[in-house]
């Protein structure tokens, strides 16, 4: 799988992506087929599982030369190592709160002496065990490729930060702005113009640049306008639309369609 995503990062970026909820390979290939850089796949609210349909995304990514980051339901080790077995480029990791989390997070994505992940070289990550295979090389390509992502979308993920970004393997943090609201009381706005919402986002930013650290953001609407508004906060990692929503559009043209030729004629 192509490194030209990380190395566009490298280089001061952007990069752009999209959600991926519905668990159809089809509109991972399309992504890939639109020179999109990335995907985000959900298994966090959607019904996939790190299972054999997740499997099919993943590969469907990898043909459609597209890195597959998987969103894992929770920061259990045992998923989080599934995930990059299954052979995700990296892993997103909901309802991040303190350093201790996040340590643990590392420790179960990183190879000794980075962390202590379980190894197995019958997986895809390993190439089956097929021929050439290093132990030693499959560790070290490991830790230097796989993503880390956090996810800031609580107050104590505010409240810890600095601790939270102290811990080495983090390579991008994502702004979940929609549970960060519903967790402080306020109004969901993906947007981010709610004030309260965006002096958190500049605040992860702010924190994150100085770490050298990528902050991926949602862009909502997905347009030119907010696009390069939240580029010029300082993401550089935007996820520019959802398939459930492209459909949502899609069947809305339709069903407008659909009405105007109902309505009786005169």
């Amino acid at each position: 799988m192509s490194r030209g995503w990380r190395d566009r990062l490298a280089s001061g970026g952007p990069v752009f992506g999209m959600n991926v909820y519905s668990g159809s390979p089809a509109a991972v290939e399309i992504a890939g087929a639109w020179g999109l850089d990335f995907v985000f796949i959900d298994a966090e609210h959607s019904v996939l599982g790190l299972d054999l349909p997740m499997e099919r995304m993943i590969l469907a990514a990898r043909l459609a030369g597209v890195a597959p980051l998987l969103r894992v339901p929770d920061s259990a080790p045992t998923g989080l190592r599934k995930a990059l077995e299954l052979g995700a480029a990296g892993v997103i990791v909901p309802q991040v709160h303190d350093a201790g989390q996040m340590r643990a997070i590392i420790a179960a994505t990183k190879f000794p002496p980075l962390g202590r992940r379980g190894g197995d070289s019958s997986v895809r990550s390993a190439g089956w065990a097929g021929p050439g295979f290093d132990w030693a090389d499959y560790a070290r390509r490991s830790n230097r490729d796989t993503f880390i992502v956090p996810m800031a979308e609580s107050p104590e993920f505010f409240e810890n930060i600095d601790e939270i970004l102290a811990v080495p393997g983090i390579d991008a943090v994502h702004f979940g702005p929609a549970d960060f609201a519903l967790s402080s009381g306020l109004d969901v706005d993906y947007s981010m113009r709610e004030p309260t919402v965006r002096r958190a986002m500049r605040l992860l930013v702010a924190k994150c640049r100085e770490k050298g650290i990528h902050v991926m953001l949602p862009c909502a609407p997905a347009t030119p306008e907010q696009a390069a508004d939240l580029l010029a906060e300082g993401g550089d990692m935007l996820l520019v639309g959802n398939d459930i929503g492209f459909l949502n559009q899609g069947c809305r043209t339709a069903a407008g369609i659909a009405a105007a030729l109902r309505e009786p004629r005169a």
